[in-house]
């Protein structure tokens, strides 16, 4: 089978676009939120957690801490205890904390909005910082790839990279930058809803005729999914 051309790829990423839009049209950020402070919080809480287990959590945390500074100088048992009910919530606590003490002294009590200001501070990397700017300041400046991105962008074809930082310039080649924050949402969205990590619904997809995978799975050559 002939490697597919850039353009050729390109092309079947904006159809795979076209059908995810219409599929989800409501497709966003389903960490709940209010300022970028809160998403940044939410988005450390979210490693190895669901979103819907996180919103649990973060009212009540929300109301008890309303600043940085709320944060930085919560005595850590007490604030340990807020988020016990997620898991690694020790190692999560200390990240938050350390990250506001940064916003705090560093940044005047305001969540940095460019990528090298936010990865500096304690305990972000890469995706923390694209969802935080992609979703609370309206900035495209990657592709977030959380394991619903890694394992679509995979099935899709769109990349062969199993590395985060490699599959997001993968992706980015191929998808329109003012669309970048969009783009991770539909995946994670048809991820959740579709393309299951095991026994991925294929016959109702809304983009099988786009996913070589799928379209492997169906005629028997795999029979499961990568």
């Amino acid at each position: 089978m002939p490697r597919e051309s850039l353009a050729a790829k390109t092309a079947r990423t904006k159809a795979i676009v076209a059908g995810l839009r219409k599929a989800y049209p409501d497709a966003h950020c389903e960490l709940n939120y209010t300022n970028p402070l809160e998403l940044l919080v939410a988005t450390i809480l979210s490693a190895q957690a669901t979103d819907k287990q996180v919103n649990l959590v973060t009212p009540d945390l929300f109301k008890k801490y309303r600043s940085a500074a709320d944060f930085a100088g919560a005595g850590l048992p007490e604030l340990e205890k807020s988020i016990q009910r997620l898991g690694f919530f020790r190692n999560k606590a200390r990240s938050i904390q350390s990250c506001c003490r940064d916003i705090r002294d560093k940044h005047g009590g305001e969540v940095p909005r460019t990528m090298e200001a936010l990865t500096e501070l304690a305990g972000v990397g890469r995706k923390t910082a694209n969802v935080v700017l992609g979703n609370a300041f309206g900035i495209n400046e990657g592709i977030v790839v959380d394991t619903h991105v890694m394992r679509l962008s995979q099935r899709l074809g769109l990349t062969a990279q199993t590395d985060p930082v490699k599959i997001e310039s993968d992706l980015v080649k191929l998808v329109p930058r003012d669309i970048w924050t969009l783009f991770s949402h539909l995946l994670i969205w048809h991820g959740r809803r579709r393309c299951y990590a095991r026994n991925p619904d294929c016959v109702n997809c809304e983009v099988l005729e786009l996913c070589p995978t799928g379209q492997k799975r169906l005629r028997g050559e795999g029979a499961k999914a990568k």
